[in-house]
């Protein structure tokens, strides 16, 4: 075979592959952005100031969905205050303390394991754990323990990998430096894999405001207004997702679905914007 024949094959055959993968990207591009914009086109005409301020009432006929706002910013808060540090210190104990690496991969694959158990499965286990054996009840808690389950494998594997990536030399300097064990995971080891935390942190939100099946077992649905947080916490309630539901599957309100389906884009950009501005704030004072 002559070179330039092969030669132009070669040329060929990679501006082919470059086309496809620009072919692809674009296509996926467009899809995110049919997306955005078709579920934003949708929702914002049927936000109101009244939609967004008031409880639902059977009595008056009205629409509101400020108890499930409410309720879904009590999850999310309130499941990722016990994921991330649970995640994260067992990341760090895997990584850097765990001398037996049998076990420590033997924890790794029941991670990966229960990361693609379906969600009702957990659904079920937080119904009849905390609902009935702690003695919960339906609440907004049992349901964000139940989400801290399902998420604690997500944040703990990212982080893992994240601190797998920062050098080792780092940590032989710092102990030559008369650093403790401790004060290098403190000062060197954990600024060094904030991003592979911050991911795992935007993982855990998308999942917790996509989250419906598992929340109907534990959470319930309950459109209802409480004083204060800890009444908020220890009484059913509906997040947005499945507050969606609810509204398009049993009431055919899609006008007001779409409403929330724009509430919920908008909040999940909100807080990963938010885990991002910290990454860059903890990077910053890292190599300041």
């Amino acid at each position: 075979m002559d070179k330039h024949d092969f030669s132009a094959r070669r040329r060929a055959w990679g501006w082919a592959m470059k086309g496809l993968m620009v072919l692809c990207a674009a296509l996926t591009c467009a899809l995110a952005a049919f997306l955005i914009i078709y579920v934003l086109a949708k929702g914002i005409p049927n936000l109101s100031w009244q939609l967004l301020t008031t409880k639902p009432s059977y009595l008056e006929e009205t629409i509101g969905i400020l108890p499930d706002i409410i309720s879904t910013v009590c999850m999310v808060l309130t499941t990722l205050a016990v994921v991330l540090p649970l995640g994260v210190c067992a990341a760090v104990y895997l990584t850097e303390y765990a001398a037996n690496k049998k076990v420590v991969a033997v924890i790794e694959y029941a991670a990966e394991t229960l990361s693609g158990i379906p969600s009702i499965i957990y659904g079920l286990v937080g119904m009849m754990f905390f609902c009935q054996f702690l003695g919960m009840k339906k609440s907004i808690l049992a349901g964000a323990l139940t989400l801290v389950i399902m998420n604690l494998p997500t944040i703990m594997r990212t982080t893992q990998e994240s601190l797998k990536t920062v050098p080792q030399s780092y940590r032989e300097g710092a102990l030559g430096l008369g650093a403790g064990k401790w004060r290098t995971i403190r000062t060197v080891v954990l600024p060094g894999c904030v991003d592979g935390v911050v991911t795992g942190c935007i993982l855990s939100v998308g999942r917790i405001l996509g989250e419906t099946a598992a929340l109907l077992y534990t959470a319930g649905f309950a459109h209802a207004l409480y004083g204060t947080l800890g009444e908020t916490l220890e009484n059913a309630g509906a997040t947005l997702s499945v507050a969606l539901y609810v509204y398009a599957k049993e009431q055919g309100e899609f006008d007001v679905a779409f409403a929330i389906a724009a509430i919920l884009m908008a909040l999940a950009l909100l807080i990963n914007l938010a885990a991002t501005l910290a990454a860059r704030y903890f990077k910053r004072r890292r190599d300041a």
